[in-house]
């Protein structure tokens, strides 16, 4: 029996324990880890000295760089979102709908845990934690395998976990982190169908593919935020420009930053130019298309791939366009189906573009950087689901059960003339 497998059995030992574990023990346990972490910030904080050190090395610069690097405020945040989580409604035996039949039997739907959960992420070790707290919260075991550029703050904060979980005599395994980094333990991992009940990568589009090329287990993608912001014709053009700076700069290397902005020609005239010179003042650069770049010449020429790219960078494409219409078109051709905003003040603009897009998250006059788990009230968040099973969208601790059926009866059989006496 190989190592990995071996690791994969004992987390699977462990879910039955998780999952029998009351609402109060695993508050504790989350409070308890949220404790441990902040105990252990000098720890972690070396360790990610390591890794910020060799992803430097190696090159490794914007978005990543940005989402490897911890400081005392980032472990605080970690150790809160535990918190929160610990604090969420348990979704676990949670009866979702109730119907009696007119054969007296009763059918209940009700949340279970879903059992082992497979994770795999890059540059972001807040995932250890977050990913963690989640599946232990919906009563799931967790095997988590992060990227070679945060090993080292991954085990400083495994190290951290597995101290609580100790202390409330629940065995390590329970949060398992895979140091055998190889993509044939990968590989391995994703082939363990009677072990994994579902495996989710966080990560760039390479690491997705890879996913989903070699698993034999279910996977849930968290694909490309290719988000975007319509400006409408009856837009309220300073809140549009609000939405647009905080949703393209304030953090643009994270997947619900904006990626294009399309503008309606009615307001493109007054818009583009204080819009250009807003994002020109926080060093962004603008990609348009022709009408765009005869109001904004410093405006470069845009392609058919910049409309389809996650720049995570301070790079926005822009299109005007002619129509609701046309700007919902637009967004169904490019959009990775993350997350679209609209800024409006037409209730029928916004009732049609909600309607006719099938993105994850939309949003009506706000911005795109609220598509996350905790802005969302979900606590923590183990991704953004962009592919449509039993989780759409941001994911939390309820997105980690499913429903089963319950039947009540008092003795009834379905074809009565088979009874016995």
């Amino acid at each position: 029996m190989s190592d990995i497998r071996s690791q994969a059995l004992m987390c699977r030992d462990a879910a039955p324990l998780l999952a029998a574990l009351d609402t109060n023990a695993k508050r504790a346990l989350l409070q308890g880890m949220a404790t441990a972490l902040e105990a252990s910030t000098a720890a972690i904080l070396d360790a990610n000295a390591r890794d910020m050190q060799q992803a430097a090395a190696k090159g490794v610069q914007g978005a990543m760089l940005d989402r490897l690097r911890l400081d005392a405020l980032r472990v605080a945040g970690i150790a809160q979102a535990l918190r929160e989580v610990a604090a969420l409604p348990d979704p676990v035996g949670v009866v979702t709908r109730r119907e009696t039949r007119p054969n007296g039997i009763t059918i209940e739907r009700v949340r279970i845990p879903l059992g082992v959960v497979l994770m795999f992420y890059e540059a972001r070790p807040n995932v250890t934690a977050d990913a963690a707290a989640l599946c232990l919260m919906a009563g799931n075991a967790v095997i988590l395998r992060g990227g070679s550029e945060a090993i080292h703050s991954n085990r400083a904060i495994a190290a951290a976990l597995h101290e609580a979980l100790r202390a409330h005599d629940i065995p390590e395994a329970a949060v398992t982190l895979v140091e055998d980094l190889s993509r044939e333990t990968m590989i391995e991992l994703l082939q363990l169908s009677d072990i994994v009940d579902l495996a989710i990568p966080r990560g760039g589009a390479g690491l997705i593919r890879f996913v989903t090329e070699h698993a034999r287990v279910p996977v849930i993608k968290h694909y490309q935020g290719v988000c975007h912001l319509y400006v409408d014709r009856s837009a309220d053009l300073a809140l549009a420009l609000n939405l647009l700076i905080d949703g393209k700069t304030s953090r643009p290397g994270v997947c619900n930053a904006l990626e294009t902005l399309l503008v309606h020609r009615d307001v493109a005239k007054d818009f583009l130019p204080r819009a250009a010179q807003a994002l020109h003042e926080r060093g962004t650069t603008l990609l348009g298309d022709a009408a765009t770049q005869a109001l904004v010449p410093a405006a470069r020429a845009a392609t058919e791939d910049d409309y389809a790219a996650e720049f995570l960078d301070l790079i926005i494409a822009v299109r005007v366009v002619d129509s609701l219409d046309e700007a919902i078109a637009h967004i169904r051709r490019f959009s990775s189906d993350h997350t679209e905003v609209i800024a409006t003040n037409d209730d029928a603009a916004a009732a049609t573009f909600v309607q006719s897009l099938r993105s994850a998250v939309v949003m009506v006059n706000a911005s795109s950087r609220f598509s996350d788990g905790g802005q969302l009230g979900l606590g923590a968040e183990i991704g953004i689901s962009t592919t449509r099973l039993h989780a759409y969208g941001p994911m939390g601790a309820e997105s980690l059960t499913v429903e089963r059926f319950v039947v009540r009866g008092e003795g009834q059989v379905r074809h009565p003339e088979s009874r016995i006496g």
